[in-house]
């Protein structure tokens, strides 16, 4: 979270602490009178703090400090409410054990939960009020779960599109704008949705919307009539803002849509619109001076980030590029992909797994990279559990075997995709991403004081649409009619979607001499995603209700899993960089000569299938690797 949404978090939970104070004040006062003023004073103090307080505490275990008050809406009422409630319970029940309810009258309780809902939710309706200009959107009660977008289009299109999705509460979309391709309704409104501007105003209009905290996460083109070479040109202008884009969906039914509400077919779902805010843009000038006319070696290139990798530095022009993947066929198709994007670029498709120490030697004695993008790894959380030793040898032993043929081969910079599972690990795939971390940082403090390779680690969480993770698995499951299986109702993650989190990560690795050795950079994902909310959001984008359309299904935490990751340890001191999207962080470090003999010991036992003393070997390396019997 940025320092300015810190500071909005931390104002809207004083102001509702102070809200508290002030209600059982007001409350006293209106059930009293003008004997307020006569009672003895320790009671009314002594009540007052212990309600003040017992707010504070229900109102942050509740957080309502995380609603954004742009969106309040009925159902943010309906959890005010349960905490105004709940505050009164935990008082009364405080007052009981003190005095047994001697001090205050019975009917002052009546009143309290009447002034302070009204204290905590008029404030947040007023301020969306004043943003809105109508009252009809305070009854929205999933306003704060719609996805933001912007329209192109000022005609039936839109008309229709916005008449929709103000009729149903599962409404996945919310219009903040409407752009006219034409140009002839700039100024004039559809449904009070304004029309801001032409097409040539795109950037400013979502510049201006962002200002006034309506920022889209989408463009949706209402018009099928747009010839291609528009619909490229508003590709590129929403690509540089971090935007997708998609055409309206071909609804059969909209010359029924005076008669009743439209039966949405489900259609495929677009897993940006699940993220939450829009995508992080490629600051292009450092990434390009890294890459263009250097030659890049990507390891695990045929996976998600791998892939994406490729497929962004690939577009920067480097002398040559070289993908590096234990799969033939993933190896085939991200090569294939590259050389039809970019027929004239010098590239090698290199069968080999980091694990074969030689085979890493031969690809950087024979290719002699400039810069190594190590994405090669086990990171399936169940699979890895039950295959300890493979995930031990491919992300410790394998980043080992690539970070130490990169130093000795004169690699300016090599960069280590790692993941926010190495903080406290709970389970062998984070043990080992930690382990892996450590190496590079062991490797990237002793090589500044030589002059040679730097290092530098890059931590975060998960990517939208990866393979195995949750977002594919959702996709077939509402595609099969369900049921969607969540492992626990509270689980949470952080996501970033694959282009957003590469386009961090490139960023990272360029400004990696500015860096103090032996530190981790970890990207700032936002506030982590409820994963019950996000199957939720993803069913109702598909065009159907949660629990009636497609149930949900809670089927319990698997072996490994915590509730809730984090990015960072407690005792890491983040320092912000010079990227607003990217913190360092400087965990402990292990002396190198000590860590590499640990390695080869670990190896050792891992290599001859000593499950027993491999794992203790691991325990050793990572005292923080504890397996929990119960995820928390």
């Amino acid at each position: 979270m940025t320092i300015h949404g810190l500071k909005r978090v931390a104002f809207s939970y004083l102001h509702d602490v102070a809200m508290a104070a002030l209600s059982f004040l007001l409350a006293l006062y209106l059930r009293l009178g003008s004997e307020l003023f006569i009672w003895p004073r320790d009671v009314v103090l002594n009540g007052l703090a212990i309600f003040t307080l017992v707010a504070a505490a229900v109102f942050l275990w509740m957080r309502l400090h995380r609603m954004i008050w742009r969106y309040a809406s009925i159902g943010d009422l309906g959890r005010i409410v349960q905490a105004v409630v709940l505050t009164v319970v935990i008082f009364v029940a405080c007052q009981f054990v003190y005095n047994r309810l001697a001090d205050f009258p019975r009917s002052f309780l009546i009143i309290e939960i009447i002034v302070l809902t009204g204290l905590l939710a008029g404030p947040r309706f007023l301020y969306r009020f004043f943003k809105d200009g109508e009252l009809a959107t305070l009854l929205e009660r999933n306003a704060h779960a719609r996805v933001p977008v912007l329209l192109i289009g000022a005609g039936d299109g839109a008309d229709l599109f916005i008449r929709e999705m103000s009729r149903g509460r599962e409404a996945p979309y919310r219009v903040v704008g409407i752009v006219d391709d034409r140009g002839s309704r700039v100024g004039r409104n559809i449904r009070g949705v304004p029309v801001l501007g032409d097409l040539g105003d795109l950037e400013s209009v979502t510049k201006t919307l962002r200002e006034q905290r309506l920022a889209p996460q989408r463009i949706i083109i209402t018009r099928r009539e747009i010839d291609g070479a528009v619909v490229a040109g508003i590709s590129e202008v929403a690509d540089a803002l971090g935007l997708s884009v998609a055409r309206m969906p071909r609804l059969t039914a909209f010359d029924k849509a005076e008669s009743g509400p439209l039966d949405l077919a489900p259609r495929p779902i677009d897993v940006e619109d699940v993220l939450g805010r829009s995508q992080t843009v490629l600051d292009i000038a450092p990434v390009r001076g890294l890459v263009t006319g250097r030659k890049v070696l990507i390891t695990g290139a045929g996976g998600t980030i791998g892939g994406e990798l490729a497929r962004q530095v690939a577009g920067l022009a480097p002398t040559e590029i070289a993908l590096l993947d234990a799969s033939e066929y993933l190896l085939y198709q991200i090569d294939m992909e590259i050389a039809e994007r970019h027929p004239e670029l010098a590239r090698r498709a290199l069968l080999g797994d980091v694990r074969d120490r030689a085979r890493v030697d031969q690809v950087m004695d024979t290719f002699h990279p400039d810069l190594v993008l190590h994405a090669a790894a086990l990171k399936h959380v169940p699979l890895v559990e039950s295959n300890p030793l493979d995930g031990i040898l491919t992300n410790a032993i394998g980043t080992r075997n690539v970070a130490e043929a990169a130093a000795r081969a004169g690699v300016g910079t090599m960069l280590l995709i790692s993941t926010d599972k190495a903080v406290d690990p709970s389970n062998v795939m984070g043990a080992t991403k930690r382990l892996a971390e450590a190496f590079c940082q062991a490797l990237d403090i002793d090589g500044e004081a030589n002059g040679s390779t730097r290092f530098v680690a890059v931590r975060f969480g998960n990517v939208l649409g990866s393979t195995g993770s949750v977002i594919p698995l959702f996709q077939r499951q509402i595609a099969k009619g369900g049921p969607v299986t969540v492992t626990h109702p509270e689980m949470t993650r952080y996501f970033m979607t694959v282009r957003e989190a590469v386009s961090l990560v490139l960023q990272s690795a360029a400004m990696g001499g500015k860096l103090n050795a032996g530190g981790i950079c970890v990207l700032d994902m936002g506030e982590p995603v409820r994963i019950l909310d996000l199957a939720r959001q993803m069913i109702r984008l598909s065009g159907l209700a949660p629990d009636s359309d497609i149930k949900i299904e809670f089927t319990g935490p698997r072996p490994g899993e915590k509730l809730h990751e984090q990015l960072f340890h407690a005792d890491e001191s983040l320092v912000e960089t010079e990227i607003p999207m990217v913190s360092r962080a400087t965990p402990r470090t292990v002396d190198l000569a000590t860590l590499r003999d640990a390695f080869s010991e670990l190896e050792n036992h891992a290599r001859r299938r000593d499950t027993e003393a491999t794992m203790r070997a691991l325990q050793a390396l990572v005292p923080e690797f504890k397996p929990p019997s119960d995820p928390s």
